[in-house]
């Protein structure tokens, strides 16, 4: 698969290969919907907290007696009925909402995600970002002459403290390493810049077998660690 590599000064300076299968995937918009969501809602804090009547101070006392009033009877001042009482069924902090999402699901999603790029010309290839000194003006003069004006998602092979620092002050812009990718972003940025060196590295962390069975626990041979496989 060929497409175009261009310099920070946005000129066109040849054309390179990209792995196609890192960017030639087939797009399964389930897949990438039920990976975005395990993303979102794993990172998602239950903030929401409400009392129940034995936790909202107050009401040890019984109102009234029991009987002989010729009012309803009640046991506390704090019931849920009350003003000021406790919620019912309401919102706690205790809420887990982390979804499970398989590595090897999550690593597709990612590569279709990076596909989805390239079907919709979303994709810039630059051969290196080049910056003096940590100036956002700098940053803002590349963005510039590549002609990007959407969001932007910028990948690095490496960090490289300069490049972050002079891009974070532009609004809608982000900086990334290539071993960081993830659906969200690349769902949510729509324009995406890669540095040429940055694809190797996503090839090998994304698509090599050897690394997932790695993660997965298993062992050179395929073996799992410690449990030969029968």
């Amino acid at each position: 698969m060929k497409i175009k590599l261009y310099n920070q000064e946005g000129k066109e300076l040849k054309d390179i290969d990209i792995p196609e299968d890192v960017f030639g995937l087939k797009i399964n918009h389930d897949l990438l919907h039920q990976t975005y969501l395990a993303q979102k809602n794993n990172s998602r804090d239950a903030i929401a907290n409400t009392k129940t009547r034995s936790e909202v101070r107050g009401g040890g006392k019984k109102p009234w007696k029991q009987k002989g009033t010729g009012r309803a009877r009640v046991s506390s001042i704090r019931s849920p009925l009350w003003r000021g009482g406790g919620i019912t069924f309401g919102p706690t902090n205790e809420r887990n909402f982390s979804q499970k999402i398989n590595k090897k699901m999550k690593r597709k999603a990612i590569l279709m995600a990076l596909s989805s790029k390239v079907g919709s010309n979303e994709l810039t290839v630059i051969d290196n970002i080049v910056l003096v000194d940590a100036k956002t003006k700098l940053a803002k003069d590349i963005m510039g002459k590549l002609s990007v004006k959407e969001k932007t998602l910028i990948v690095q092979p490496v960090c490289n403290d300069v490049i972050q620092r002079s891009f974070r002050n532009i609004p809608k812009v982000k900086t990334i390493l290539a071993n960081s990718l993830n659906v969200a972003d690349l769902l949510e940025y729509k324009k995406l810049i890669i540095m040429e060196e940055a694809i190797a590295v996503i090839r090998q962390i994304f698509t090599d077998e050897k690394q997932m069975l790695t993660d997965h626990g298993y062992n050179d041979e395929g073996n799992h660690k410690g449990v030969p496989l029968q």
